[in-house]
């Protein structure tokens, strides 16, 4: 139900304005109990009651019962009446209490409540708006006539006299509901190209903020891999200095001086005291006592001294009295290769490679697993068809990705096989042949870590590099950065162990390489880990 019908129904018949106490009578009808009360005092001298609304006759004056119902609707009205009034515009007519007004009429420049509305004209001149104030900005400040039509030539809003004698006249006119609707069409162009344009901004914005996320993503990553590349730094600068200075003591508690010394104090001490005893003589004025003097042989006896002392101080003076100062500085070059080898060059790899096995290059002995994911041996012939690219001879397989630029690294969990090599190849490297050239790091197409009777190597050209000591992990990481020509290996222990980097010419494309005599071995690259 509307508004304004709602507000009919909550006038009392009697004061035609919104019920105050509402009560009502045994007929069922509601009135104000100040209106219903006055009503039956004037009928209480005629002998008898009646309701005001259907005339139903009461032989006594009728008891009031107070319509709780009905009052709280009155007062929930109230409550939206004032929230509507907020305008500040009143009724014209009620003076008594200031009333909301509902409607204003431009004609009579006046503004209506519900109740006044109700007997207002209804002819066509009284034209009723929205409540407002301003209603002279409604009418022709010239004819002080309504404003009805729209001038096209001079873009005014004019009045009926305008347009037919005023200042108008001949002009191209329009009612203002034409004007306005033609507005309207023109503004609701305007605003779908706002609104496109818009959309237009806001997908600029959600797309600088979505690249400002990933910025700041990316630098916290950043940040992350430089805080814990510099702590490993330290990490390793400090086992460095520790190394070299162990190295340092080393030599020099080898080149003993200390017993040398401490045997050239006694002979010293003991020359001193036969120059006392000789000067003791010496000074005697008596010759009998200085020539019965006993032990004067020992005295006179001018020995130059040990032959054996004065060797063994010549050489540390000359021959082994220095320190190994090349060695060390190659130990500490060293150390700072490996750093840089083993930390620097994950600063800019972001995540582990993808990697999945070719099955069709693995030896018919190799099970691959349903995810290319792990490589088993077996004492079984998988019965799989002869190709090129299956290796006949060496249980060995390839990845189906290759890389021919970039850097990368990948994982592998080596924990389930004692007997494996792992590594990087060309596709070119030997498929039917057979002997120990083929191998994963035998030949010069391919570089590999073999582990096997308890030891650890690394393989390339079948030149070997033995990893002392042995891996700590069941985990190797294999990097490569093409364009730099560097393939490292690392034992993923904590902290990370660098084992080798190899330096060359990439000449082809590079595959990872697997080749497991005895357990399975299995891939764990495309996993996200920390990365220095």
């Amino acid at each position: 139900m509307a508004s304004a019908d709602v507000r009919q129904e909550l006038d009392c018949s009697i004061c035609l304005n919104i019920y105050t106490d509402p009560v009502n009578l045994r007929c069922g009808h509601n009135f104000c109990r100040v209106c219903i009360d006055c009503v039956l005092d004037t009928q209480g001298g005629s002998g008898g009651y009646s309701c005001p609304e259907c005339r139903e006759e009461f032989r006594d004056r009728p008891v009031l019962q107070r319509n709780i119902t009905l009052r709280n609707i009155v007062g929930a009205f109230r409550s939206t009446q004032l929230e509507e009034g907020k305008t500040g515009i009143f009724c014209t007519y009620c003076y008594h209490s200031p009333v909301p007004a509902v409607k204003s009429c431009l004609m009579c420049e006046a503004s209506l409540c519900h109740n006044h509305l109700r007997v207002h004209s209804k002819a066509p001149e009284h034209v009723l708006t929205d409540p407002t104030t301003s209603m002279e900005n409604r009418k022709c400040s010239i004819h002080r006539k309504l404003l009805e039509y729209y001038c096209t030539e001079d873009s005014a809003c004019i009045c009926v006299t305008c347009s037919l004698a005023g200042e108008h006249r001949g002009h191209k006119v329009e009612t203002l509901d034409e004007a306005s609707e033609k507005k309207k069409k023109k503004l609701k162009n305007v605003l779908q190209k706002l609104m496109t344009e818009r959309e237009e901004m806001e997908k600029r914005v959600q797309s600088l903020q979505d690249r400002r996320r990933k910025v700041q993503e990316e630098s916290a990553g950043l940040t992350e891999r430089v805080t814990a590349l510099f702590i490993e730094l330290r990490r390793h600068l400090d086992d460095l200095e520790k190394r070299v200075r162990r190295n340092i003591t080393s030599q020099e508690e080898r080149i003993s001086f200390s017993d040398l010394i401490h045997q050239l104090e006694i002979k010293k001490k003991d020359l001193s005291k036969k120059m006392e005893d000789i000067e003791k003589l010496c000074n005697m004025t008596d010759p009998l006592t200085v020539l019965q003097e006993s032990d004067t042989g020992d005295l006179c006896d001018t020995e130059e001294g040990d032959n054996e002392d004065r060797e063994r101080h010549d050489r540390l003076l000359h021959d082994g009295g220095d320190l190994d100062v090349s060695g060390i500085s190659h130990t500490l070059l060293t150390g700072l290769s490996d750093m840089i080898n083993g930390g620097y060059v994950y600063f800019y790899i972001q995540e582990a490679s993808d990697i999945l096995l070719d099955v069709n290059t693995a030896h018919n002995k190799l099970q691959i697993s349903d995810d290319m994911k792990t490589v088993s041996r077996s004492d079984i012939e998988q019965n799989c068809p002869e190709t090129p690219e299956r290796f006949q001879w060496w249980p060995q397989v390839l990845s189906s990705q290759r890389f021919s630029s970039g850097r990368h690294y990948w994982e592998v969990d080596v924990s389930k096989s004692e007997h494996y090599s792992v590594g990087m190849c060309y596709p070119s490297i030997e498929r039917k042949a057979g002997g120990v050239q083929a191998g994963i790091g035998y030949n010069n197409k391919s570089w590999g870590l073999f582990r096997g009777r308890g030891e650890c190597y690394l393989f390339h050209d079948n030149k070997t590099i033995r990893i002392s000591p042995n891996l700590s992990s069941n985990r190797v990481r294999i990097y490569v950065d093409y364009e730099a020509g560097r393939l490292s290996f690392f034992d993923l222990c904590d902290p990370i162990r660098h084992l080798h980097t190899f330096t060359t010419t990439f000449t082809e494309p590079l595959h990872a390489g697997l080749c497991t005599w005895k357990g399975r071995i299995k891939l764990s690259g495309g996993v996200r880990r920390p990365v220095k």
